[in-house]
């Protein structure tokens, strides 16, 4: 649900107001996801939707995370861009949309964005001490509360439970690559862009030739969180501005959260007000509980460590 500020203390993602996961669960369809037609692969956990043609988004809206993964289809190959909480089935989702080979991307390390890599025989990643180590899995005390009560819309699917989630480990599954690997769909070529400070594997993918851009938690509507262990203030700042001097070369942008598409452009806003906040110029609202900043603007924000830099 980064629509509000619930955040991560040690690990441990800390419970929303009640009234707030009362408002989550009321907003969903979001409207502007709803403009688009529910696909039959979609089931009890996914809502599966095709936004252009050959690229698809996976959606997890019934957990406060609402997670986004995107399948795209080539001729040869499948791309999978992140492969979600691990919650439900999402292999027999993608099965149901292709039967070619499947290549895992992640846009970053996150529980939330790897928790089906075990699934898949073939991940590409870029290569850092953070992504080897998150590739070895979590245990359920880091992540249960992902699955409680207070995170859910519905019932959990299948055998899924509290006491049992975990992120299983992949790290046999990874080839480690750099920044700049591209890989060949067959008819699209998509290229990996390393873009740290959200994380410090943080990734965008790139498809050029068709304009489209895959922006990871580096952008999306709502408050993006840059507070979690990993994050790198300064390396977000030069990420931020990477991506809004690309923002002209694309039509269309896919975030990881909350919205399925969103307008390129919405880049350059993120760029403008993240040099507001570097400069002083606003003051954000604290929380002394969990030691953190926001600071909202027009359609998304900052949640950030109360400790960011000053002196940029």
């Amino acid at each position: 649900m980064r629509t509000t500020w619930i955040t991560c203390l040690a690990s441990l993602v800390a419970f929303p107001a009640a009234a707030q996961i009362t408002d989550f669960c009321a907003e969903m369809p979001r409207p502007e996801n709803s403009r688009f037609d529910r696909l039959d692969a979609s089931n009890d956990w996914f809502d599966v939707y095709e936004l252009v043609p050959g690229v698809y988004s996976i959606h997890e809206p019934h957990q406060w995370q609402e997670v986004i993964s995107y399948l795209i289809i080539g001729s040869d190959t499948a791309l999978m861009f992140d492969t979600g909480n691990g919650i439900g089935d999402i292999r027999s989702v993608v099965d149901a949309l292709t039967d070619l080979p499947v290549i895992v991307v992640n846009s970053h390390a996150h529980f939330d964005h790897v928790g089906g890599n075990y699934q898949f025989d073939t991940i590409v990643s870029i290569d850092t001490a953070y992504g080897r180590k998150s590739a070895n899995g979590l245990p359920n005390e880091e992540v249960r509360i992902e699955l409680s009560p207070e995170a859910l819309c519905r019932d959990l699917p299948g055998d899924a439970t509290q006491d049992t989630h975990v992120v299983r480990p992949y790290s046999d599954k990874v080839t480690w690559v750099e920044d700049g690997h591209t890989i060949d769909i067959g008819g699209h070529e998509l290229e990996i862009r390393h873009m740290p400070g959200h994380s410090p594997g943080s990734v965008a993918l790139l498809d050029r030739e068709r304009g489209y851009l895959w922006t990871g938690d580096s952008y999306y509507p709502g408050p993006i969180w840059l507070f979690m262990a990993g994050t790198d203030f300064v390396a977000y700042r030069k990420t931020i501005h990477r991506l809004a001097e690309m923002a002209p070369d694309f039509k269309h942008l896919f975030p990881a959260h909350n919205i399925l598409i969103d307008e390129p452009g919405m880049l350059l806003k993120a760029r403008d007000a993240f040099e507001l906040i570097v400069s002083g110029e606003l003051e954000g609202e604290y929380d002394a509980e969990l030691d953190t900043l926001l600071y909202e603007f027009d359609g998304f924000g900052f949640l950030m460590s109360a400790d960011h830099p000053t002196d940029w």
